[in-house]
C-alpha cells in the first residue's frame, strides 16, 4: 500500500542517477537536514560506476520543489517515476 502523504503535503516519486564521484557522499542525508522533507528509498542498485534510486521525498510542494532543484544542482539526474512499477 502507497504512503498518503499528511495534509498540504505531496508525495514525488523519482528516479535519481547519481554520477561516479557522488556514489559515496551522503547526498540523502543531507537532502533531509537542508529541506523540510522525508524520503523513502524505494529501491536502489549501486556499482563502481553509478548509483540509481528510486525515492519517494513527501513535503509540502515548495520544500520539495527545492530538494529536487539541489539534487538537480549536485549533477544528479532526476527523472519523474511515471508509472507504479514498485508498489
Amino acid at each position: 500500500m502507497p504512503t498518503r502523504p499528511k495534509p498540504g503535503t505531496i508525495s514525488e516519486r523519482v528516479y535519481l542517477t547519481f554520477p561516479r564521484d557522488l556514489i559515496k557522499e551522503p547526498v540523502l542525508s543531507t537532502l533531509s537536514k537542508q529541506f523540510d522533507v522525508v524520503f523513502n528509498i524505494r529501491g536502489s542498485t549501486v556499482t563502481a560506476e553509478m548509483g540509481l534510486v528510486a525515492l519517494e521525498i513527501n513535503g509540502k510542494d515548495s520544500e520539495v520543489a527545492k530538494a529536487i532543484a539541489w539534487l538537480k544542482s549536485k549533477g544528479i539526474a532526476v527523472e519523474p517515476i511515471k508509472k507504479n512499477v514498485i508498489e
